[in-house]
Order: structure tokens, then C-alpha cells, then sequence
């Protein structure tokens, strides 16, 4: 029986941790949750920064739209980094302050890569897009 009740505690251990990148807030530990969403966050930005990079390289011969495309993104940045410091400032100096934050962050991160994403697929001659289409 002890048996038994160990390895039913290791099968859920293990897939706990298996959804870690899905739902962080399903680990045990606020040190593990917080380390959770950090690390959700990383990659969120990561991949935010290769599309802003591939957004980049299409209207790098339009110097107009480069420098729009720039001042959006520091505002958005600014934006993103205060919304984020409000929302979790009830918590501010908490053990949960990590997690609620870069749960924040990481939220706003995947809703800015999916506008992004939607810029790099827009057809050839839609005039509410500001991204050439790719050639």
C-alpha cells in the first residue's frame, strides 16, 4: 500500500511539473510558482523579440516606419512595465510579488506577440497594415 500511495505521489509530482509552462500557478511552492512564471516570462519575451526583430527587417527601408515602429514599441514597453507595477502593487514587498508580477508581464507579452504575429501576416495590399508582407 505504501507503495503504491509513493508512486501515485511521484505520477503526480511528475506531471505537476510537466504543466509547469501551462499553468504555474498549479505547483506547490510559492518559490516554484514564482521561478515558474519568470520563466514563462523569459520566454514570452524571447520570442516577442525575434517578432519584433523579423517586423523590423521588413520596413528597414522606410525610415518612417522604422522610427514609428521603434517609439511604439518603447511606449508599449512603458506601458507593459507600469500597468504590471500597478496591478501587483498590492502585493508589493510579498513572498507572491514575483509570481503576480511576471504573470503580468508574461499576459501582456502574449497579447503584444499576437499583434505582432498579425502584422507578419498580412496579405499583399492590405492597407491597414503597416508591415510589407513578406516577399
Amino acid at each position: 500500500m505504501k507503495v503504491l500511495l509513493l508512486s501515485a505521489a511521484l505520477v503526480l509530482a511528475t506531471s505537476t511539473f510537466a504543466f509547469a509552462d501551462q499553468n504555474c500557478a498549479d505547483l506547490t511552492t510559492q518559490s516554484d510558482m514564482n521561478i515558474c512564471a519568470g520563466k514563462a516570462y523569459q520566454i514570452s519575451d524571447a520570442k516577442l523579440n525575434k517578432l519584433y526583430k523579423q517586423i523590423q527587417t521588413r520596413v528597414k527601408d522606410d525610415a518612417g516606419k522604422t522610427k514609428l515602429l521603434v517609439a511604439t514599441q518603447k511606449a508599449w514597453i512603458s506601458f507593459r512595465d507600469a500597468e504590471c507595477k500597478f496591478s501587483s502593487s498590492g502585493v508589493a514587498g510579498g513572498s507572491v510579488y514575483p509570481f503576480i508580477s511576471s504573470s503580468c508581464l508574461d499576459g501582456m507579452t502574449q497579447t503584444r506577440i499576437k499583434d505582432l504575429q498579425g502584422y507578419l501576416k498580412c496579405p499583399e495590399g492590405d492597407l491597414d497594415c503597416p508591415v510589407p508582407a513578406a516577399n
